[in-house]
């Protein structure tokens, strides 16, 4: 019996409270909650970031926006600030890490590799949706552009796809 007045004492010096909270604002705190914009998901963090690079010039083997980046270096620094993963300085290298997927199954987020250079891997991407990924173009604009996987010249040397894991749950990258 003692623990139930306890917990009637409790609920009524709570209830007020409650009341002060909706009328310090003029809006019940559960519909605050619910008006605030959802936060953006990693993906979109990565993706955000990585389009914000978009014009930074190119550099055979940069890996900063200061001195410009090369394909491999842009992918690298891109996941390792906002996944924290360090990935390789090498296309082919980056190739190799992560889940190979069909181009069926491409999501934002996910790697895209081009033969460029007459090797297998030797340019490297970020899948951003619709077809369009942000890479550094050494020949074609000289900086980090957004393309078109459909232009002729990505579609003839496309050479694969890959799914890294930055963020942990595997659900997340596919929520997107």
């Amino acid at each position: 019996m003692r623990i139930r007045t306890t917990a009637f004492a409790i609920l009524l010096f709570l209830l007020p409270l409650s009341s002060l909270a909706e009328d310090a604002a003029g809006i019940p705190p559960e519909e605050v909650a619910a008006e605030q914009p959802a936060a953006p998901s990693r993906i979109q963090q990565l993706l955000s970031y990585a389009t914000s690079l978009t014009g930074t010039s190119y550099k055979f083997g940069g890996k900063s926006p200061e001195t410009g980046f090369d394909c491999s270096g842009y992918v690298r620094y891109v996941f390792k600030q906002v996944g924290g993963l360090s990935l390789p300085h090498n296309a082919l290298a980056i190739s190799k890490v992560g889940q190979k997927i069909s181009t069926a199954e491409l999501r934002p987020g996910d790697l895209v590799f081009f033969n460029t250079l007459r090797r297998s891997i030797s340019h490297v991407g970020i899948y951003l949706g619709n077809n369009r990924f942000v890479h550094a173009s050494s020949t074609r604009s000289g900086m980090v552009e957004v393309s078109d996987l459909r232009d002729s010249y990505w579609t003839k040397t496309f050479n694969g796809a890959r799914r890294l894991n930055p963020f942990g749950a595997i659900g997340e990258a596919g929520s997107e």
